[in-house]
């Protein structure tokens, strides 16, 4: 059975890792270079840089922070946000992104996943959903959280919610996922890498062991 991913997300506002609640009330908790290396040593699998107001404001994501931390990281990258065409998805890729997170964009032209996959290989390209109960269902939002689309997310992997390292394999067994995706509980010190994925491991997951 293959190991399960631990993913740790990181929202990025002004160059800096930012974290909210549905969106909103957003706090600085530190520099995104120095948090991506922090949790690559604690045995994160990959990390996610989102920059969560670059396609409200109409401009390409944190190519520079893309460069700084690829240069330092020896696990995965992935980039997103304001990514709009297969040109922008290039110049993530060449600023040392290992894969490319695609959201509001997707959601306006589904066409460019295809064509971002075709061109660079289905493993660099990513769907980014984020999402907000309403009713019964979750419904998808673009623009950074911002604005609603009337799309159903049901039937998509999800990420957020978790409120301790316990319920990662709860997730993961019940979902079938193949990684789990974490943010805030780590960046408040709730829990580890090292302890989610010990979890992991008890519950009977298999993981990537930790150095």
């Amino acid at each position: 059975m293959l190991a399960k991913r631990v993913i740790v997300c990181l929202d990025v506002q002004d160059a800096r890792v930012v974290k909210g609640t549905r969106f909103v009330d957003l706090r600085d908790v530190g520099d995104p270079v120095e948090l991506a290396e922090a949790y690559e040593r604690e045995g994160a699998d990959e990390i996610v840089f989102l920059d969560i107001t670059a396609s409200v404001e109409r401009r390409q994501a944190l190519l520079d922070v893309a460069r700084r931390t690829a240069e330092r990281l020896f696990i995965p990258l992935t980039i997103g946000g304001g990514m709009r065409t297969v040109g922008d998805i290039a110049l993530a890729l060449r600023a040392g992104a290992d894969k490319v997170g695609v959201n509001s964009a997707a959601v306006a032209r589904p066409a460019l996943l295809a064509e971002a996959a075709a061109k660079f290989g289905s493993q660099c390209v990513v769907a980014s959903i984020d999402a907000k109960r309403s009713g019964e269902s979750w419904e998808v939002y673009v623009n950074g959280g911002r604005r609603a689309t009337g799309l159903d997310a049901i039937e998509c992997i999800a990420s957020g919610g978790a409120g301790g390292a316990a319920h990662i394999p709860e997730a993961i067994v019940g979902a079938g996922a193949d990684a789990a995706l974490v943010a805030g509980i780590l960046h408040d010190g709730v829990t580890t890498v090292r302890a989610i994925k010990a979890a992991m491991s008890h519950a009977g997951v298999p993981v990537r062991e930790t150095a």
